[in-house]
């Protein structure tokens, strides 16, 4: 149960077996809220981050924290719940090497406490060596969110001021608007050659009523995905919330289909698929110390014989027994999607060992998979080519409006804008719904219920820092009833009015540095919003 303002509850379930400072599904979700559609430009939140794991292929973050370097606080509490592709990242910033981290802002209002999550991801990777992007999607809220030039660019400096007063380092990162980056536009305009209608309608929803400009914003969001490997190929993570995921998956697809070369696994000349190599793999593994020459016709017979019928199963029986008494052999394939021929014939060039040329791939049998992939990569890019790595993603949870269900820009009450006057902040907390129970003295007995209770979410998200003793006191006491909610309440309130007073005061001093930078404030474009659809 959530409570108004009382001051006689707290936060959090006294049988969660759980980390203290790790904040749960129950923390984040509203009534109601879609638990699987992820839309990019709606307002649902997500009531079950479980089942990004199982519908949409997100890892959790808990299996690849261990391999990062230094973790934010974010991460050890929680907050950063999934993950994409994240380890070549944690890899990169772990060795020293190159690695990039990039998000965007759509300046459809004030700059808030949620916002803030963001913000602090890029600046931690950062921190931890990454090339830092940042940017003012100022095209998106053009088209899809119907916003002014005048209204974007208002909104766009106070953006800015505020990831500059967190910590973002001008000099050694670049901020840029969507609408003036050249090299992003034109990057866009060759990402859309392979991208479809089909797939948006697929993925977004579009129609027939859906406007030019609000898929050409799309095309622009998969360029400022990869703009940070125009240079070279690195590393790459996107930092956002699981609605954004769509473009993720998008923008990993559009990367795939505009390199040079697929490198896969293979056995013998005929084409398999993931499941269909994990039964020759099997077959070859338990042939190979026995014949001579393994071949296709003697796999054949050992699948036959030892594994139970299926369709994958037969299917690769039909495909070795076409194949006959050519070896089986593993290899790695290099399958040519866009090369060149100059490309193509520099490739076979550069495969080290025994290799073999088809028509349209490259077998090469003394080199692995990791090896092949850099040859690519490396053949492509002295070639005209791109040679992108699948961009990464991270997720964070959805901060809880302080008055219940999704934190929202559009509803003053929910949020607390950072750029609202201390005093402002203080009162919001002040009353803010809690997760506490419906008397001081049932608090005392039952223990608050913190996992859903947005006053501890402010606590675990900001107010605590980097201070997880401080976090994991907060929720223990609110469990064992110590913690009512009137006091709780009062300590959060204190320490939102001195972050927001300290933020203001950095960002009154980032104006001259905003200033001097080299990215447009005052738009001289001009336009009738767009609508989206």
């Amino acid at each position: 149960m959530t409570r108004d303002d009382s001051g006689d509850a707290d936060s959090a379930s006294d049988d969660d077996p759980r980390d203290p400072t790790t904040v749960t599904d129950g923390g984040n979700t509203a009534a109601g809220a879609d638990d699987v559609a992820l839309d990019p430009w709606g307002s649902s939140t997500v009531s079950d981050y479980r089942k990004l794991f199982e519908e949409f292929g997100i890892e959790t973050f808990d299996d690849v924290l261990d391999e990062v370097p230094n973790p934010h606080y974010l991460m050890r509490r929680g907050v950063i719940f999934g993950h994409r592709d994240y380890r070549p990242v944690a890899r990169a910033l772990r060795e020293g090497e190159d690695a990039a981290v990039l998000s965007g802002f759509m300046p459809t209002g004030d700059p808030h406490i949620g916002h803030k999550l963001v913000f602090d991801e890029i600046i931690w990777h950062q921190q931890e060596g990454a090339d830092a992007y940042a940017l003012i999607a100022d095209l998106e809220a053009h088209s899809a969110r119907g916003l002014s030039w005048d209204e974007i660019d208002e909104h766009a400096r106070d953006y800015l001021l505020s990831l500059l007063a967190l910590g973002f380092d001008p000099e050694d990162g670049e901020l840029y608007r969507q609408s003036t980056n050249r090299e992003v536009q034109d990057l866009a305009f060759e990402l859309g050659s392979n991208a479809r209608f089909a797939e948006f309608e697929g993925i977004y929803g579009f129609d027939g009523e859906t406007s030019v400009s609000h898929m050409q914003s799309v095309v622009t969001q998969m360029a400022d995905i990869l703009y940070p490997q125009l240079e070279e190929p690195k590393p790459t993570v996107i930092p956002v919330g699981p609605d954004q995921d769509p473009h993720m998956r998008l923008a990993r697809d559009v990367a795939a289909r505009m390199r040079y070369f697929k490198v896969t696994e293979a056995y013998a000349s005929f084409e398999a698929d993931a499941a269909e190599r994990d039964h020759l793999a099997a077959a070859y593994a338990a042939l190979e110390d026995d014949l001579d020459t393994v071949r296709c016709e003697d796999a054949a017979d050992w699948l036959e014989a030892e594994m139970a019928p299926d369709a994958v199963r037969d299917t690769v029986i039909e495909k070795l027994r076409a194949a006959g008494k050519e070896p089986l052999r593993p290899r790695v394939r290099f399958l040519d999607r866009n090369a060149t021929d100059e490309a193509f014939d520099a490739l076979i060039d550069a495969v080290p060992g025994e290799k073999r040329r088809y028509d349209e791939h490259i077998d090469a049998f003394d080199m692995d998979r990791e090896a092949a992939e850099e040859l690519a990569r490396e053949v492509e890019v002295d070639h005209g080519g791109y040679g992108f790595l699948p961009p990464s993603s991270i997720y964070h949870r959805f901060m809880t409006g302080l008055t219940g269900g999704k934190m929202s820009s559009s509803v003053p009450a929910s949020h607390i804008s950072l750029l609202d006057d201390p005093e402002d902040g203080y009162d919001k907390v002040k009353s803010a719904t809690t997760g506490g129970r419906e008397t001081a003295e049932k608090q005392r007995e039952l223990g608050g219920e913190a996992d859903e209770c947005p006053v501890y979410e402010l606590y675990a998200y900001l107010l605590s820092g980097d201070d997880d003793e401080f976090a994991t006191e907060v929720y223990e006491e609110c469990v064992g009833g110590e913690r009512l909610c009137g006091g709780c309440k009062e300590q959060a309130a204190e320490l939102m009015r001195e972050f927001l007073e300290e933020h203001q005061e950095k960002r009154d001093e980032m104006a001259e540095v905003l200033d001097d930078l080299d990215i447009d404030l005052d738009s001289d474009r001009r336009g009738v919003p767009g609508s989206g659809h």
